[in-house]
């Protein structure tokens, strides 16, 4: 999907840059008319602090946990095809985790973040300290690491705490389910999104690739500062330049805003959906004890990250690194918004006061556009 560039986005780009919450920002909307998708983007900044190179809205971004949308996908449409079952245990396809405090409990509970495990640990650790890092202690130790807090768990599972090892351990499932790496997966799901992936496969497909890359943060055990190299240690440790199912992707603002009207599209059954209502229908719907649903969030009705603009319906997903995707199927709205707040450093915290000001200008602009070009209802490509 080919964005327009408009200067209202650049403007809403450099509130980001002008504030100190990152040094480099692209945006973007798409809304639903009569003549099908309409796609605007924006760009401000440069690619780090030190760099005189002006950031464009072609721009690659570490997506951190809006990863987690895409793994969500992928374990739904398996489901659907019977390639696995989402009800069974998760010992059934990672038997080496067998006695572990989560081998019994079902692969959905991880997908909606209800299996009872930690928020994160750092699996890292040895890694760090220049010892051998082994895959198996580390899938152990998250499938291990219980909250001491649990209560008895309800049929959904235990009471929702957002956890990426739920999520790295259901990456591993998925590939022992399916014989295939986790980016195999992907692109047999999204084959036309080139833009969208992880650094091995954006580097595989086109030369020129590191250029376009927003750095994150300056990391002295890693080497310095990280370009082409994902941000979350644990993902780096488990997947290098992989895939790793709680992170691990890279996306410009077009992609994003391609794979919200894709979602848009699949939740309203039309033609032009990539996936089964019921595939995305499994994800989105409402969950008790919070606003988590299967591989996204909902908007919460107070003081939402999302802003104040877009209808109750509406569901997306952040990533640490500062980026986020929200969809309004009300509206058919997608607003994207790719930033690298922790360049240099994740001690900056200003965007999170900063985000709903940011959707709700662009939720403002995404009404102005859709106002001039009035959206029907039948197909449209």
């Amino acid at each position: 999907m080919q964005a327009l560039r408009i200067p209202e986005l650049d403007a809403i780009a450099h509130k980001v840059v002008v504030t100190g919450a990152a040094p480099a920002a692209t945006c973007g909307l798409a809304v639903r008319t009569r003549e099908g998708w309409q796609a605007y983007s924006g760009a401000a900044g440069s690619y780090w602090p030190l760099s005189a190179e002006p950031i464009a809205p072609s721009a690659l971004f570490d997506l951190a946990s809006v990863s987690k949308s895409l793994l969500a996908i992928l374990a739904s449409v398996g489901h659907e095809r019977g390639e696995w079952d989402l009800q069974a245990p998760l010992a059934r396809y990672l038997p080496r985790l067998a006695g572990t405090a989560s081998a019994q409990l079902p692969l959905d509970w991880l997908l909606a973040h209800r299996a009872g495990l930690e928020p994160h640990l750092e699996l890292f650790d040895s890694h760090r300290a220049g010892l051998p890092f082994v895959r198996e202690v580390a899938l152990r130790r998250a499938a291990n690491a219980r909250r001491p807090d649990l209560q008895a768990p309800s049929e959904e599972g235990f009471s929702p705490v957002y956890s990426d090892l739920g999520y790295l351990l259901l990456g591993a499932a998925l590939t022992e389910a399916s014989g295939a790496c986790l980016d195999t997966l992907l692109a047999r799901e999204l084959p036309l999104a080139t833009e969208l992936g992880s650094m091995r496969q954006l580097l595989c497909r086109a030369s020129g690739v590191l250029d376009r890359i927003a750095p994150t943060e300056q990391v002295a055990w890693r080497g310095g500062l990280l370009r082409g190299l994902v941000h979350d240690e644990n993902a780096w440790v488990l997947a290098g330049h992989s895939f790793a199912g709680h992170a691990g992707l890279f996306g410009t603002v077009s992609a994003l805003l391609w794979l919200g009207t894709q979602l848009l599209d699949s939740v309203a059954g039309r033609p032009q959906g990539l996936w089964p209502s019921a595939v995305l229908s499994r994800l989105l719907r409402a969950r008790p004890g919070g606003t988590l649903r299967a591989g996204f969030d909902g908007k919460s009705p107070t003081g939402s990250s999302a802003g104040s603009r877009l209808s109750a319906s509406s569901f997306g997903h952040l990533g640490f690194s500062g980026t986020s995707l929200w969809c309004d199927p009300q509206r058919d709205w997608v607003l994207v918004l790719l930033t690298n707040r922790i360049c240099p450093s994740r001690e900056n915290t200003l965007l999170r006061e900063l985000r709903p000001a940011l959707h709700d200008a662009l939720a403002i602009q995404a009404q102005q556009l859709q106002a001039n070009r009035p959206a029907d209802n039948s197909s449209i490509s």
